[in-house]
């Protein structure tokens, strides 16, 4: 931090958090390339987490746009701390990926066969590939029993053999794709992992050090064979990222911006998150900014949830209050709102709350 600029507070950094990611809304395209990644999320309550993340960065957002547009729009679906949405040009970040568990020979060959199949067809539906191949089923990772062709196709789509060209009532529709090859000199392999920590860091600033590191751990989903780089590439990033520690906690953004700065000021609106905005993803800055502990219960048995199926943080300002759980009946949207600490009355937010209401109903085409 240099010495003329005054040391940012937690205040500044909260703000800094929100007002950095709520852009101006702008284009679908735009929205993501600023983004850098929007993660993906097949449960809809009210829509999936991906529309529910671009509805306040695209201006006129529907639910489904982007499943809708994905064609022509020039990104991909595939991996980086998680899966989701990316612009085509990060690919070359991450491909030729290779896997940490490599396949047998007779997966190979089945591999190779339904590449083959997918080359000849063009864009192809997994109901075809399982019609000519018929490879069964298979125990998940959950001990359940799944379809042994959509593993196989999806391990094809991570290795970089298949991309995902569209969807059909939400199911993933591949064809054939070769990346090009990278240089695998040391010096490219360490300008990759560094691009990688940048993405990161844009994306999710202000992050504790513990939540950087975490991050860079979560990068050998998307380069599991740069794992090495991306360390060293975290490290030096702890020199070179602008940063000031609050209550024993190191805090890390990108150098050239400014918390302090009155371009971060909120806005008064109210609005519903999705579970894993940029803005409430990680879960331990979410406690350091806002004093309380946001859980996603999707999968914890209901009995033992406190907020609900899919709580939505509500931000107020740049203070996420409490959460809404919001549900379709009918044709009226239902959004229940539970607080934090002490319930906010005051006329300006429950304004501020129909008008986001409004707006996520429209959103929904109701």
């Amino acid at each position: 931090m240099p010495a003329s600029r005054l040391a940012p507070t937690l205040d500044d950094l909260r703000r800094y958090a929100v007002a950095r990611t709520l852009f101006k809304p702008t284009t679908l395209l735009r929205a993501i390339e600023k983004l850098g990644f929007v993660q993906a999320d097949p449960i809809r309550a009210p829509a999936r987490a991906q529309d529910l993340t671009l509805r306040h960065r695209v201006v006129g957002y529907r639910a489904g746009d982007l499943e809708r547009r994905y064609a022509k729009l020039g990104v991909e679906e595939d991996c980086l701390v998680n899966y989701g949405f990316l612009p085509r040009r990060h690919l070359a970040l991450m491909h030729p990926r290779v896997a940490k568990t490599p396949w047998t020979h007779s997966v190979h060959a089945k591999a190779a066969d339904v590449l083959a199949y997918i080359r000849e067809r063009g864009p192809t539906h997994p109901r075809a590939v399982e019609a000519a191949f018929a490879h069964g089923r298979r125990v998940n990772a959950w001990g359940g029993s799944s379809n042994a062709t959509t593993h196989l196709l999806d391990g094809m789509h991570y290795r970089g053999l298949l991309r995902v060209v569209a969807r059909e009532s939400g199911t993933r529709v591949y064809e054939a794709v070769a990346h090009p090859p990278a240089d695998d000199g040391a010096e490219a392999r360490a300008e990759r992992a560094a691009a990688l920590i940048e993405l990161v860091v844009a994306k999710y600033a202000p992050l504790p050090a513990a939540s950087l590191g975490f991050l860079t751990s979560l990068l050998g989903y998307g380069a599991p064979h740069l794992r090495t780089e991306t360390r060293a590439a975290m490290k030096r990033a702890h020199g070179d990222l602008a940063r000031v520690t609050l209550g024993g906690v190191t805090w890390y953004w990108p150098e050239g911006d400014n918390p302090r700065s009155a371009r971060w000021a909120p806005d008064d609106r109210v609005r519903l998150l999705a579970p894993f905005d940029p803005v409430v993803w990680d879960r331990r800055r979410f406690e350091l900014l806002w004093g309380w502990a946001y859980r996603f219960e999707a999968y914890t048995p209901a009995a033992k949830r406190k907020l609900g199926y899919y709580a939505l943080p509500l931000l107020w300002r740049d203070r996420v209050v409490g959460w809404g759980n919001a549900a379709v009946r009918g044709s009226v949207l239902e959004v229940d709102i539970g607080f934090a600490g002490k319930p906010e009355r005051s006329t300006a937010f429950r304004r501020a709350l129909d008008e986001e209401t409004a707006r996520l109903s429209g959103f929904l085409g109701l």
